[in-house]
């Protein structure tokens, strides 16, 4: 379905395009009947005005504001709405998506989901003011149900999150519940029988924690699950660890929802004494760059970030060649990176 151009709201307001354009522009020349037909049709239309276009305009750069798709530059655009500029693992993601949008001829406009929303705007709002062809939701949005009126305009897709999305969007994501099960059995395998997830909150961090539980419970007796609820920060993993190894029976290892709650975790250790590995396994998920310090050298879930970006944009630019159809959620494989910081338990070191 092609967006409503400004013929479109005149014809539905029965006015000049002209006319539109100056109620558009905040012009006070315009009867109170005729701006209120106007606005009315824009509402019922979802027109947008082009932002790129009307600058252009309005700087009389052009002869006449341009209207073509990619923000009247010709090249097509797609926005890519971030939902947390903070998080390390989006980096991985971010060069993927956009090696193939590249490569394939579209360029890649970033927004701050995070940003938009403190200031009270519509996250989305101004890639589709910017003539976006297409939409990528990097992360989780607290709404995903606002997605369906862009859905309905132009292809997107999600990717790093595991949200529900509406029908027609695909969904490209890191398989977390297995790459829990890869974590915990590493931990299990080197003989660890008490250990500890450090949790975080959302679909993904639940998916995580299901393939801890699940996998501790088929370990059998003599195995102990423990769950700390935490908030995907360093600061947060830091207070969780203290709260941790507080216990009379202390966790031999902790397996973090992320990197950043893991280095978290080695701080406490560091802070109350203990030795990573010899007296406390750590395993963080994302193997985000913070992993592969040297100083840090974290045993952590490489959760394909790279892949992830590349599948988002190949399932965009097929939606691109072919519009509509079901969504489809696309899950790409982790891999456990096992580096410094696990080992066997204390009591059977030797």
């Amino acid at each position: 379905m092609r967006p409503p151009t400004i013929r479109d709201v005149a014809d539905r307001a029965g006015v000049s395009k002209s006319l539109v354009s100056l109620v558009l522009r905040g012009s006070d020349q315009v009867r109170a009947e005729k701006r209120e037909a106007v606005l009315r049709a824009v509402r019922d239309l979802g027109y947008r005005p082009n932002a790129a276009a009307r600058s252009l305009g309005e700087r009389r750069t052009l002869p006449e504001a341009p209207t073509r798709s990619g923000g009247g530059t010709g090249t097509p655009m797609v926005g890519v709405l971030l939902h947390d500029l903070r998080n390390p693992w989006y980096v991985d993601l971010l060069d993927g998506l956009n090696s193939l949008l590249h490569a394939s001829g579209l360029r890649m406009l970033l927004a701050d989901a995070r940003l938009h929303r403190r200031v009270g705007q519509d996250p989305a709002g101004p890639l589709l003011d910017l003539g976006a062809d297409g939409l990528v939701v990097v992360g989780t949005l607290p709404d995903p149900a606002a997605l369906e009126t862009v859905a309905a305009r132009m292809p997107v897709v999600v990717a790093g999150a595991r949200e529900p999305v509406p029908a027609g969007v695909d969904l490209v994501a890191n398989d977390d519940e297995h790459g829990a099960r890869l974590v915990t059995e590493h931990l299990v395998g080197l003989g660890h029988r008490r250990i500890a997830h450090l949790a975080g909150y959302g679909a993904v961090a639940d998916l995580r924690r299901r393939g801890f539980e699940a996998t501790m419970r088929a370990a059998g007796p003599g195995h102990e699950a423990l769950v700390e609820a935490g908030d995907l920060t360093e600061e947060g993993g830091y207070r969780a660890t203290v709260r941790l190894l507080a216990r009379a029976e202390r966790p031999t290892a902790v397996f973090a929802v992320n990197d950043m709650t893991a280095v978290g975790v080695l701080s406490a250790a560091e802070e109350l004494g203990l030795r990573v590995p010899r007296d406390l396994s750590v395993v963080g998920y994302d193997d985000t760059s913070i992993s592969r310090l040297r100083h840090v050298w974290l045993t952590t879930v490489d959760g394909a970030g790279h892949e992830v970006g590349r599948r988002a944009a190949r399932c965009l630019l097929d939606r691109l060649e072919r519009p509509g159809g079901e969504g489809r959620v696309h899950l790409a494989a982790p891999t456990l990176e096992v580096r410094g910081t696990t080992a066997r338990p204390p009591a059977i070191t030797g």
